[in-house]
């Protein structure tokens, strides 16, 4: 995956606040209930890993991550939406996953829609694995829909 970095600034580092235009610009994109720009900063005001992939000097994925007493979650996984089915989200996803073992983590959790079929398979290809659900975890335009919980142990 390596090739697609065709510029000295490309390849996935720590999101700055310079960087929240573009968040905003996919948030807004991929979502009906965005997070707001003030959800980003205090995630960078806090300490959160937040990591970005720029591909010739665009943003082109972001995510964060929360660690916390041996644990990680995902708090946010967003590919650009111009930019799908071009292993961006299996990249990114792999570097937090890194920064996770570095961490010492025994288990990574996340929740994703289960209307996001795309998202779950990527998931599961990386090895996570549906241990629960969260009743009306996410807003949506009919109300409310429910989250799979899903975990990856990185325990030996």
């Amino acid at each position: 995956m390596s090739a697609v970095f065709k510029q000295a600034d490309d390849g996935i580092r720590a999101m700055t606040p310079t960087d929240l235009d573009e968040v905003m610009a996919i948030e807004e994109a991929i979502y009906n209930f965005p997070w707001t720009r003030g959800i980003f900063r205090d995630c960078l005001a806090v300490g959160y890993p937040c990591r970005v992939l720029q591909i010739e000097g665009r943003l082109q994925a972001y995510a964060i991550l929360s660690i916390a007493a041996g644990e990680a979650h995902i708090l946010t996984l967003c590919v650009n939406p111009e930019s799908h089915r071009r292993g961006y989200g299996e990249l990114l996803l792999g570097d937090i996953v890194q920064l996770a073992r570095e961490r010492r983590v025994d288990s990574v959790y996340l929740e994703v829609r289960p209307s996001n079929q795309a998202a779950i398979r990527l998931y599961e290809k990386t090895g996570f694995q549906e241990i629960g659900i969260r009743p009306d975890y996410y807003p949506d335009e009919f109300g409310r829909e429910d989250a799979l919980v899903m975990a990856l142990s990185l325990g030996d």
